[in-house]
């Protein structure tokens, strides 16, 4: 049994009205709500015929028919195609919403990620590019008091990270400026990943900043060197969490108290989005999605590279009912929309 048209015509309808109000679908409702040019007889037949195929179920004896996953899937696949090859709508505009009032990538990615929370009213993510693959641009020691220095890693793709840093004797501020300019020198263009392997030559070379009578600089260059390359390799950022709380099918307090304990879990979403194939734009529905606590989910994700290469992505999780013609647009338009930011500020950085 194929699906001919007016089954096609049926599901579709279904699946847009349970959308809508995440409600139990019946005949005479889709008669009603849709001009089918069929009797609620016929679409009754039609139901039950879409029933047995697995792409509808009923879940009381009383009740009209939901969507399954197989129902999602055939009408991701057939609007997948139809949008793959659009162009991203008011990506201009984006980008400026996206640079407002943001002077660092970090501040870019913020913005990414509420805006396309905002737009999408979902939980959305995005995974930063992986850190142990980056370059050092430059690095800053600021004294916060005596013994407690705040470490500032300057990448080349402009994510700052910084670290906290205690220390077992004070050392003077202009110290700390000198230490920071040989850092920078040094260490400039090394990815992350190497430090440890130039780690004793380094420290060799920087001995001679050590001052007579401080000898604070013997303990603390290898620290803040292991420091450097042990900073964490992902950075995750959300927004949106709790948006999951409004939808009907997260009223379990159980079920919605496991689904935020698995989404505030960093190294979850991280394995989460190396799951998702390598596509630029993907998506996994339901009873697709490995972990038990987004089996009532489907998950979006898009690619953003610099010069090609691969080195982030975005996404959004939402319930299987979503509306995916809008929210694959907005994860479209947002991943490219970052992918024109961050190789602008990339080549912007490379001039300087």
């Amino acid at each position: 049994m194929s699906l001919d048209k007016r089954k096609v015509k049926i599901l579709k309808a279904i699946i847009s009205s349970y959308i809508d109000n995440a409600e139990a679908v019946g005949s005479r409702t889709i008669s009603k709500k849709y001009e089918l040019g069929v009797s609620p007889a016929t679409i009754r037949n039609e139901m039950s015929d879409l029933e047995e195929m697995g792409f509808l179920i009923q879940p009381h004896a009383s009740s009209g028919r939901i969507p399954t996953d197989k129902a999602y899937r055939y009408y991701v696949d057939d609007l997948w195609e139809k949008m793959l090859g659009t162009n991203s709508a008011n990506i201009e505009q984006l980008i400026t919403i996206i640079e407002e009032k943001a002077d660092e990538i970090d501040s870019i990615f913020k913005n990414s990620v509420r805006i396309l929370s905002q737009f999408t009213k979902y939980t959305s993510f995005i995974v930063s590019p992986q850190l142990k693959q980056s370059s050092i641009k430059r690095i800053q020691l600021v004294p916060v008091t005596d013994r407690t220095v705040l470490l500032i890693l300057v990448l080349q793709s402009n994510i700052v990270k910084q670290v906290t840093l205690r220390l077992n004797s004070p050392i003077p501020s202009d110290q700390m400026e000198k230490i920071s300019a040989s850092l920078s020198e040094k260490l400039y263009g090394h990815k992350l990943e190497d430090i440890g392997l130039i780690k004793e030559s380094l420290i060799k070379e920087l001995y001679h900043l050590r001052e007579s009578g401080n000898e604070s600089l013997l303990g603390l260059l290898p620290f803040l060197i292991d420091q450097i390359g042990k900073l964490e390799d992902y950075n995750v950022y959300s927004d949106g969490v709790t948006n999951i709380l409004d939808l009907p099918e997260y009223n379990d307090v159980v079920k919605a108290r496991e689904f935020i304990s698995f989404i505030e879990d960093k190294d979850s979403v991280v394995k989460l989005f190396q799951i998702t194939d390598g596509n630029d734009l993907a998506i996994s529905i339901g009873s697709e999605n490995e972990y038990e606590q987004l089996r009532d989910c489907s998950l979006i994700t898009a690619t953003y590279k610099l010069n090609g290469k691969l080195i982030g992505k975005i996404g959004v999780i939402g319930p299987t009912r979503m509306d995916y013609k809008r929210v694959i647009s907005t994860v479209k338009s947002m991943s490219d929309a970052m992918n024109e930011i961050i190789n602008q500020s990339f080549d912007e950085d490379n001039k300087e």
